[in-house]
């Protein structure tokens, strides 16, 4: 008999913080949907990652809108989209992951840390997203699935490179579908460039979903 996934209920605001209990409860809404077949183990192994790497309400409602009982999140909602979002971190880090929506304009200045931007599952408005850093210490690493172009000619670094991992194995041809341009100016640190990490195998999935061995 199929179970019906138990609603989820998300805060009032997408960008207020979420709990252990909010990623759990939507965590098993996925695991149902998974063993009613609506999601394929690759989905619910995407999903999973991100919804314990959620930090907002705004990063875990797209994992379930499109699930059968589950509160949907209108378009407006879900790409809200800012023109400039100004980011200070001392001794800490900044991460954006997970299905996250970028900005049109990213300032950050972080010292004593590292700064990673994934756009392997972000929203993006527009052909171009602009990353001003002001990086002390710390590397700027930036995950770009293929049809993304990077351009960082223009940052200042001392004491660094930029560095492109794994470009020899991207397909070619691809055509440039979004750019993002880093300017600013790094100290002690590098830019790497990198596609998606490939999927996890089949024993790394079992542990997360709890099962034996």
């Amino acid at each position: 008999m199929t179970q019906e996934p138990v609603p989820w209920a998300g805060g009032e605001k997408l960008d207020q913080r979420v709990s252990h209990e909010d990623r759990e409860r939507v965590a098993e809404v996925l695991r149902v949907a998974a063993g009613d077949g609506r999601l394929s183990l690759e989905e619910l192994e995407e999903r999973l990652e991100s919804c314990f790497g959620a930090r907002t309400y705004g990063d875990l409602a797209p994992l379930v809108a499109d699930l059968p009982g589950q509160a949907p999140v209108t378009p407006a909602e879900a790409v809200r989209t800012k023109d400039v979002v100004r980011v200070r971190r001392v001794g800490a880090s900044l991460r954006y992951e997970g299905p996250w929506v970028a900005p049109r304009r990213l300032e950050a200045e972080v010292r004593g840390g590292n700064v990673v931007l994934d756009f392997s599952t972000a929203t993006v408005r527009g052909a171009v997203t602009h990353v001003d850093v002001e990086l002390r210490g710390g590397n700027l690493r930036l995950i770009v699935p293929d049809g993304y172009s990077v351009d960082a000619d223009e940052i200042d670094i001392r004491g660094g490179s930029v560095r492109h991992r794994h470009a020899q194995d991207r397909p070619q041809g691809i055509p440039i579908t979004h750019q993002i341009v880093i300017t600013g100016k790094l100290t002690g640190g590098n830019v790497v460039i990198q596609p998606p990490r490939p999927p996890r195998r089949p024993g790394l999935l079992r542990r997360m979903l709890g099962g034996g061995k």
